[in-house]
């Protein structure tokens, strides 16, 4: 069951990622680092989802460009849990200009662009939140305990 310290992030393996066949790098990593999946599926973008999610650039220039990017191939999108989990998993996509991000992140390991940068990961709780509810339905979340929570996190948690 989920702890009441757990946060749920966003993630959208984008379509550079998809192409060039990263989905199981990207998943593996956010496994290793002990974030659990709760929910998992791959889907064809529309304009009416990418317009709400993107509703803060949508009046920009580029947004059209950005638009045409996600929607050129299937995206697969997660929801991760785990205490931290929005702060723990920005550490490990790195900085939205993958050619700014260390060595040993998504982006830095996997891409140099700012628009390609193979992941989307939610950029705070809040954002979470929404986005999450955006993506997912409570049906296609799914709460379970996962076995080595306690060697995870250890004390901390109590």
């Amino acid at each position: 069951m989920a702890h009441p310290k757990e946060e749920k992030t966003l993630i959208i393996i984008k379509p550079d990622a998809i192409h060039r066949g990263l989905l199981g790098e990207i998943v593996t990593r956010f496994e290793r680092k002990g974030l659990k999946i709760v929910g998992m599926k791959m889907l064809q973008l529309e304009d009416a989802l990418l317009e709400a999610h993107y509703a803060h650039i949508k009046d920009k220039p580029f947004f059209v460009g950005i638009k045409n990017y996600m929607k050129s191939s299937p995206v697969v999108v997660m929801v991760l849990s785990g205490i931290n989990a929005v702060s723990a998993t920005r550490i490990i996509v790195g900085p939205t200009k993958a050619y700014e991000a260390d060595a040993g992140s998504i982006r830095g390991d996997l891409s140099l662009s700012m628009q390609s940068n193979v992941v989307h990961s939610s950029d705070s709780v809040e954002s979470g939140v929404a986005e999450v509810t955006r993506f997912f339905s409570e049906e296609e979340l799914f709460d379970y305990k996962k076995t080595d929570f306690d060697y995870i996190y250890a004390d901390e948690v109590f």
